[in-house]
């Protein structure tokens, strides 16, 4: 039901200075935005480091005309509107302590289904396609949605897939509901809602696609979730961010490596040398990895698990049997304990992960598998 509490929260967002961050201030001093909006600006010493420059702009009546007309154009095309004071948005979302203050959406989105997220270039290989195309195949059975973000490339094909295999989709928008970016995949994003899935915004309906938004939108991708796929990205590519976001908000983040000379497998590869994501070595392990039950696996899979024993160098099989032996180790201990510098420890554990004798978690910490 939409209270006045809602006009007032759109327009406190809308407020210059009151970002996320301020916004969830303001509610915990005065407990709404109603209250907020009505006594911020005379009483700002009450709040925890905000001077009378961040409330000035509260109290504006062109932020009220204009929490009027958002709420008109909402009620018009059947959106949603979640405040995170009344914990109406995502429960792993609301974790995020720059988690938005207002989300709007359209579709539904099941609180109960596990959410994975996966995000990658918009220039998709067929590298990356077959992986998609893999990971959805081997993963038919277990019930969950996923999470990218609406752009042409790996997210317009884990929108695809997703609804191929009849799994609920959420493309996350960076931009109001006014427009629709990119065009090309206006007809998906129809799609998306008449197969049961959502789309969602942090920005209210006038905001365009500007090229900071994008940046802004995929903390919401990373922190919808509890996992984060990152699929092909170039060095500094915007899923990197991502994966920055999930790390930050110490969630599981898996990148599919490539090889060195390959540009889209850069970013990945740099983001498990880093000990930024776990190396995906097999779809089945990362699935399982997933907590996904009643797999329904291919034959012959993209990363196909050999029961041959791996033959390890003298330098993997000297670390490998320190990890063995010292379950989640950290980086500084097993250097302490082979006596052997990090930074070339660090290769060699790559290579390890990547035989799938490895996994890395967030810390630099390490298991043998």
């Amino acid at each position: 039901m939409i209270t006045e509490e809602y006009f007032y929260a759109i327009a406190l967002r809308e407020c210059s200075q009151i970002g996320d961050i301020n916004f969830n201030k303001l509610i915990k001093t005065f407990g709404s935005a109603k209250e907020a909006w009505a006594h911020a600006k005379k009483q700002y010493k009450k709040i925890d480091g905000m001077g009378l420059k961040t409330v000035s702009d509260i109290g504006n009546d062109d932020h009220l005309r204009f929490a009027e007309k958002e709420l008109e154009f909402c009620e018009k095309n059947n959106i949603q509107i979640s405040l995170r004071h009344y914990g109406e948005i995502p429960s792993l979302l609301n974790e995020c302590t720059d988690a938005p203050a207002i989300l709007y959406q359209k579709g539904n989105i099941d609180a109960n289904l596990p959410k994975i997220s996966i995000v990658g270039t918009r220039n998709m290989t067929s590298y990356g396609k077959q992986f998609i195309e893999e990971f959805f195949e081997t993963s038919k059975s277990s019930k969950y949605a996923s999470v990218s973000g609406l752009a042409l490339g790996v997210d317009k094909e884990v929108h695809e897939q997703s609804i191929r295999n009849q799994k609920p989709t959420i493309a996350v928008l960076a931009h109001g509901f006014e427009f629709l970016y990119p065009a090309k995949n206006r007809k998906l994003s129809e799609k998306i809602l008449q197969e049961g899935g959502a789309l969602l915004t942090e920005f209210n309906s006038t905001r365009k696609p500007d090229r900071e938004n994008f940046i802004q939108r995929n903390r919401i991708v990373a922190g919808i979730s509890p996992s984060t796929i990152v699929v092909e990205t170039a060095f500094g590519g915007g899923s990197v961010s991502t994966a920055a976001f999930a790390n930050d908000y110490n969630r599981d983040v898996f990148a599919l490596p490539g090889k060195i000379s390959d540009v889209y497998s850069q970013g990945c590869n740099q983001l498990i040398f880093h000990n930024k994501a776990t190396a995906i070595s097999t779809i089945k392990d990362l699935v399982n990895l997933l907590g996904f039950n009643n797999l329904s696996g291919k034959i012959e899979e993209l990363f196909p698990y050999s029961e041959t024993s791996i033959q390890l160098t003298e330098n993997q099989n000297i670390i490998f049997q320190s990890i063995k032996d010292n379950p989640q180790i950290s980086l500084d201990d097993l250097a302490q304990e082979i006596n052997v510098s990090s930074h070339k420890i660090l290769p060699i554990i790559l290579e390890l992960e990547l035989l799938g004798k490895v996994k890395s978690f967030s810390g630099r910490q390490f298991i043998a598998i």
